[in-house]
């Protein structure tokens, strides 16, 4: 497929209704949205097979479709480092940051560096981009040595502090994918959970009381010990 007919087709399965209900789950975005489901996008994507230079062709359109088929068809090993910067400055919402960490992010081969960097800045998208990558490293890079996710908890800690809602639920979801790990990481992010509840902000409480609930929880503490 050419770029023309990647886009006839995005916009051949737009749905407003869809459109409508993705707005009520917080996705919303100053690009155009066609309400195409995932599971549309990821079937047309895979129709397309693994094209690096239509992925990039297709982010630079407008659309939030043509971005998140852009994440699953572009090619690891061609994506560079100032391809990784510009494309977080399009981040607008939160399904889009966080399809892209999963679809292509947590693969590049400096996916932590880019984590680790992008956790201090200033826009909240991008910096949510820095902790849901670590979270979703954290759960599918089955390679990493403990210590190289033990390395982050400082700076949970130390952003558990910001209010922004997308912040503050990335922060947790990398605490809490990290304490699912094993079980020594689990007994890791439950300790700094403590000491994340004891900053007294109302992110940090929430941050805190969220991961102690799963990380505690029977299921998980069942599913470690196996």
């Amino acid at each position: 497929m050419n770029l023309a007919q990647v886009v006839d087709k995005i916009k051949s399965l737009s749905d407003q209704k869809n459109a409508e209900g993705m707005a009520r789950f917080g996705i919303t975005s100053k690009s155009k949205i066609y309400g195409v489901s995932m599971p549309d996008l990821r079937k047309l994507a895979k129709e397309i097979g693994e094209d690096h230079e239509l992925a990039l062709q297709l982010w630079a359109i407008d659309s939030i479709e043509s971005r998140l088929v852009a994440s699953i068809i572009a090619n690891p090993e061609k994506f560079t480092e100032k391809d990784a910067d510009s494309w977080i400055k399009n981040f607008d919402n939160w399904a889009l940051c966080d399809q892209c960490c999963l679809n292509l992010f947590w693969k590049l081969p400096f996916a932590y560096e880019k984590a680790r960097e992008w956790t201090s800045r200033k826009e909240e998208f991008e910096k949510r981009a820095g902790f849901a990558l670590l979270a979703v490293l954290a759960w599918k890079d089955k390679q990493a040595k403990n210590s190289k996710l033990e390395e982050f908890i400082p700076l949970l800690e130390q952003h558990a502090c910001d209010e922004r809602l997308m912040v503050k639920k990335s922060v947790n979801w990398a605490l809490r994918q990290i304490g699912k790990r094993n079980p020594a990481l689990n007994k890791k992010a439950i300790a700094s959970a403590k000491r994340i509840k004891k900053q007294g902000t109302p992110s940090a409480k929430w941050i805190a009381g969220d991961a102690l609930r799963e990380l505690k929880s029977e299921a998980v503490q069942k599913r470690l010990a196996n």
